[in-house]
């Protein structure tokens, strides 16, 4: 059995293809290269383009596999929440400098949310601010 993991501290980043491979592999868990293929919308792709991106993503440390004789069950090395986690690290680094005050504002200002998005933001963070109020010593 392979679970050759990426040495990095963090994942490196996928393609657009890679993505949604891996999104079908991180809610199936576990499946075949033709599993995977069945659960691609319509238009599929290749079973060979499945086959290669897959292999793609064993090499950068995402997927492992174990082999049945000729075929091999692919699996997520990485969870989707670490990846998640880390792509937004990246994110905000590379567009928004750390800051989330900055994201915050692009978000109110370009999006053009509604009052009532607006406060359902505020809500979600009185209530972070509440918890981490009552967690301190």
């Amino acid at each position: 059995m392979s679970t050759r993991k990426n040495t990095s501290d963090s994942p490196s980043s996928l393609t657009r293809a890679e993505e949604e491979v891996m999104q079908i592999l991180w809610k199936m868990e576990k499946g075949m290269v033709h599993d995977l293929l069945e659960k691609f919308p319509y238009p599929k792709p290749a079973y060979n383009t499945v086959s290669t991106i897959v292999r793609i993503l064993e090499q950068k440390g995402f997927v492992g596999h174990k082999a049945y004789g000729r075929t091999h069950e692919y699996f997520p090395v990485i969870s989707k929440k670490d990846y998640t986690k880390s792509s937004f690290r990246g994110f905000m680094t590379n567009y928004f400098g750390n800051s989330y005050n900055s994201l915050a504002s692009f978000f109110a200002a370009e999006e053009k949310l509604s009052i009532g998005e607006l406060e359902e933001i505020q809500n979600t963070i009185n209530e972070e601010i509440r918890k981490q109020k009552e967690e301190q010593p």
